[in-house]
């Protein structure tokens, strides 16, 4: 290609308009958004795993029983989750990691605004060339990514919006990414020994949203990933230090992953060590680091005589994580129109039926199936 046509090939790359749509969880930002905020969480397919004829009356049933608990947990963070400003934060701040190209970020909550409706349709009123959809969970999950997959479908179809699509479904073994987790662990590490006894012994529990196990048995890839996650988070940080992986935030009757964060916490009590808790699923503040973790958890950890706690905190806009996100969002534009991973192809073993390569089909690179076993999961904002 002689220079000149080189040179304009470089201009108009630069010139093209990516809009990078930022998944998230969403969650409410006001006090009287709590309750349409768990009606929305529970009504979802995904979450709430039984027949559809059935789901509208259960859903309200499980909103109104959670409804009280809830609202006390967002009265401690003054009766809001801060996950959509810290959001936007990361989407600001990934705009400006990405100066060869003309990006701009949207936000696509799941269960509170701004929805994918509302984000498809100011991605088609922007006038993108191309459309990178990046989840914030590093870990795929029919629950989580799986469900906003369907709804930005949905909503890019009620949109009108036709613009060339890639799908980054996971990164949970991102080199950058693991780099950037294992430094906040690093430093978190060492604040913590210097802040204890030389003679007591510190843990680092790795804490993950968990899931009913009926949904891991189902072909969810989700508990491999997150193991898959902190193993590359150990080995990027190099330490040879006591860790374990852990589940939170059970919330029906049933049989959910194992172990549990109780269950470690109790443990770190028995062998009297202290723990250093690691929030390896999420990458934003909210109700579950924030009040879960640093006040439940800690409480528990204090009257059973753990002898110290601590909490590493998730990565925010931390620019190495930042910087992570950019390198993800380039490989995504390398992919091409379809689905990719954080490695390119299907990262997932062969086993994993709920893995979104296992749903591609000749017409839609990017359909995502998600298992019907009647079960409930409930992550929060």
């Amino acid at each position: 290609m002689p220079n000149e046509a080189r040179s304009e090939a470089r201009r108009h790359e630069v010139r093209r308009k990516v809009a990078v749509v930022l998944f998230n969880l969403g969650g409410p930002d006001r006090p009287e958004a709590i309750k349409p905020f768990l009606l929305n969480l529970f009504s979802d397919p995904a979450i709430l795993r039984v027949p559809f004829f059935v789901r509208p009356l259960l859903a309200r049933i499980i909103a109104r029983a959670r409804l009280k608990p809830a609202t006390a947990n967002y009265d401690i963070l003054g009766g809001r989750s801060p996950l959509l400003e810290l959001t936007r934060q990361q989407a600001a701040a990934l705009e400006a990691a990405l100066p060869e190209i003309d990006a701009r970020c949207f936000i696509a909550m799941r269960y509170w605004h701004p929805f994918s409706l509302e984000a498809a349709r100011a991605v088609k009123a922007w006038g993108a060339d191309e459309v990178v959809l990046l989840p914030l969970y590093p870990q795929f999950s029919t629950t989580t990514t799986g469900s906003s997959l369907i709804a930005w479908r949905q909503s890019a179809a009620r949109a009108g919006l036709a613009a060339k699509t890639t799908t980054l479904c996971c990164y949970p073994v991102d080199g950058a990414y693991a780099r950037a987790t294992a430094a906040l662990v690093r430093a978190a590490y060492d604040k913590a020994r210097q802040a204890l006894d030389p003679t007591v012994k510190l843990r680092v529990l790795f804490s993950a949203h968990g899931l009913p196990e009926v949904i891991v048995k189902g072909g969810d890839p989700y508990q491999w990933q997150v193991e898959q996650t902190v193993a590359c988070v150990m080995a990027a940080w190099g330490e040879p230090a006591d860790h374990a992986i852990c589940y939170q935030s059970r919330a029906t009757p049933q049989k959910w992953i194992d172990p549990s964060t109780e269950t470690e916490i109790e443990r770190a009590a028995k062998d009297r060590t202290a723990i250093l808790v690691v929030p390896i699923a999420f990458v934003s503040e909210h109700s579950e680091t924030l009040v879960e973790l640093d006040v439940e958890y800690r409480d528990l950890a204090k009257a059973l005589g753990v002898p110290g706690y601590f909490r590493v905190p998730t990565q925010n806009s931390d620019p190495d994580f930042v910087a992570a996100l950019a390198g993800l969002v380039r490989r995504a534009l390398e992919c091409g129109v379809g689905l990719c991973s954080g490695v390119g192809g299907r990262l997932c073993a062969a086993g994993f039926g709920g893995c979104p390569f296992g749903a591609i089909s000749e017409d839609s690179r990017t359909t995502v199936r998600s298992a019907t076993v009647p079960s409930t999961a409930s992550p929060s904002g």
